[in-house]
């Protein structure tokens, strides 16, 4: 398996927790190798086997280099959780630039587009693959709009359940599902990228549960959407929001 961004927050979660169902797990990341690096060594101390690999997912090159790395040191791929993602500082659209929209697209579409399509050359019956899961991690801001904070970024998890929808139903026939989860109010540093790391804080009151989630919440909801329990479900979402 292979998980975007998996040095921390809720790709760290889903690597330990895939980890411990099993899998071998290629945790991917673009700056922070020693996070990236810690959560393999969790791994191995629990007798499972992972590897570290940096690229970043916006570029194609990158995007290749890594596949080949997985095929080289893992084998064949089963399982993609497209969890890679990036938001800038919070900011009304009409103070937005076509650099800050370029660099978030960039990130969390196109990323996810070229990892998809990776993921669908080894898995995809009539490339000789046996089937697989990809989860892509969209946020229940495509929902919401996150307005006069992060319009941007949430037009990037729209076309990200876009392309959950449409991979889905492409290669459905190929052996291989496609769901989508949306993470509501989570604990992680993402918050901090921002420019306000106690954001959870001051909205959790808006949750009906009354709290923020934490990144193994949302990890258990991966985990299922990649697991045979799963079976029968391709092209749907898992909100983990506590209700908002």
């Amino acid at each position: 398996m292979l998980v975007t961004g998996g040095g921390r927050g809720i790709g760290a979660a889903v690597a330990l927790a895939a980890a411990a169902a099993g899998h071998a797990v290629a945790v991917n990341y673009h700056r922070d190798e020693d996070s990236a690096q810690k959560v393999v060594e969790r791994i191995a101390a629990a007798g499972g086997k992972a590897i570290a690999l940096q690229a970043d997912v916006s570029q194609e090159e990158q995007v290749l280099r890594m596949f080949a790395a997985v095929d080289e040191t893992l084998g064949r791929l089963n399982g993609l959780v497209n969890n890679a993602g990036m938001l800038a500082p919070q900011m009304r659209v009409e103070h937005m630039t076509a650099a800050r929209l370029q660099q978030v697209l960039a990130t969390n579409v196109i990323g996810s587009f070229l990892c998809a399509r990776e993921a669908v050359r080894r898995m995809a019956r009539s490339h000789g693959g046996a089937g697989g899961a990809i989860v892509n991690l969209s946020s229940m801001a495509a929902k919401l709009g996150a307005p006069g904070e992060y319009v941007d970024y949430a037009a990037s998890k729209g076309a990200v359940e876009a392309l959950t929808i449409g991979l889905a139903k492409e290669i459905a026939a190929e052996g291989i599902r496609v769901n989508g989860v949306r993470p509501g109010l989570i604990h992680t540093d993402i918050h901090a990228s921002g420019g306000e790391p106690g954001r959870v804080q001051r909205l959790e009151a808006s949750v009906p549960m009354g709290r923020g989630g934490q990144p193994e919440e949302v990890a258990a909801a991966v985990l299922w959407l990649l697991s045979d329990a799963a079976s029968y479900c391709t092209g749907t979402f898992i909100d983990v929001s506590g209700g908002r």
